[in-house]
């Protein structure tokens, strides 16, 4: 396998939708608590990208499998396997090798904090193989964005948040003599759901116009997504919908002075949101207009993470 065929089977300009999760609970760690792990900062980016790159080469490998328009864009050039004319058992190998690397940096990273790692990681890693696996994979079913948003947008972002302050009792988990204890800082972990709306909603909006584009080609491969029980048309309002609901989210950050008032800055972003949207609104494909909602992830994105880092500085 060559360097370019490996990048396009696990896809890795979509990585970003991992990486400014991780970047953005690594600046709200710093913002909200003045802390820092380098050791778990770097062990748990490397977990992350190499399971990333697992769940896109599982759904690369079984959306080839399962394959029944074999012909079009989606199949022949969008599909690595298919493209570039990938062994199965390469693929299979590469898949297998990369969830290696992910489950050691993950154990690694339970050794340097605590059991809520595990716990949540293992959850993570459970949803995240069961997207595009077994026997019903979540990709096949209309819960494909609520899953994806929450996994990649909130869980990403909270164990982020949680590796720097694991000691600070947010949330604990403790056994003794068959009791189980569990204590939650119930604002804590509020205000980190709330800072994490911006990514559900751009993650889970991916998504969802991944399968706006397909819902043809999806319902030849009996891929039953929500777009398919929506409608198109209800589909596109939940599109926008779910990109307002993000402003909505920074005006409400800055009412409850979870950030400054630097942060409105953000709101700014609408202008040209809305723009994409309503191009978006007018033609809806794979090779032309989905770009547009990987876009405009990048723009509110790297603009929130901008505001926090200035809010860093002010502070």
């Amino acid at each position: 396998m060559s360097i370019r065929s490996f990048l396009k089977l696990v896809e890795i300009q979509t990585k970003i939708a991992s990486i400014i999760p991780f970047t953005l609970g690594t600046l709200y760690a710093y913002y909200r608590f003045d802390n820092f792990n380098f050791t778990n900062f770097s062990i748990m980016l490397i977990s992350v990208l190499a399971f990333d790159m697992v769940t896109t080469a599982i759904n690369n490998y079984y959306d080839y499998k399962n394959a029944i328009k074999t012909y079009g864009y989606n199949y022949e050039s969008h599909n690595a396997i298919v493209r570039y004319d990938l062994k199965e058992s390469t693929v299979i190998a590469t898949i297998l090798t990369l969830l290696g690397i992910a489950t050691i940096f993950g154990i690694l990273l339970v050794f340097k904090t605590n059991i809520i790692v595990l716990i949540i990681g293992m959850l993570s890693f459970a949803i995240g193989i069961l997207y595009s696996f077994g026997p019903i994979p979540i990709n096949r079913t209309p819960f494909g964005e609520l899953f994806s948003g929450l996994f990649m947008g909130f869980i990403i972002v909270f164990l982020s948040v949680y590796i720097h302050i694991y000691d600070k009792n947010i949330l604990t988990f403790i056994y003794n003599k068959g009791l189980i204890n569990i204590s939650i800082n119930f604002f804590e972990i509020l205000y980190i759901f709330l800072i994490s709306i911006p990514t559900i909603n751009g993650i889970a909006d991916i998504m969802l116009a991944n399968n706006i584009c397909d819902i043809e080609d999806d319902i030849e491969n009996r891929r039953y997504t929500l777009p398919i029980y929506l409608g198109k048309e209800k589909a596109l309002m939940l599109f926008k919908i779910i990109y307002y609901i993000i402003y909505i989210d920074f005006i409400a950050l800055f009412l409850l002075g979870i950030f400054p008032s630097v942060s409105l800055l953000t709101l700014l972003t609408f202008i040209p949101v809305n723009k994409n949207i309503n191009v978006f609104f007018q033609k809806q494909t794979k090779r032309d207009t989905f770009v547009i909602s990987i876009k405009n992830f990048v723009l509110i994105s790297l603009s929130y993470i901008l505001i926090i880092g200035i809010s860093i500085v002010l502070k």
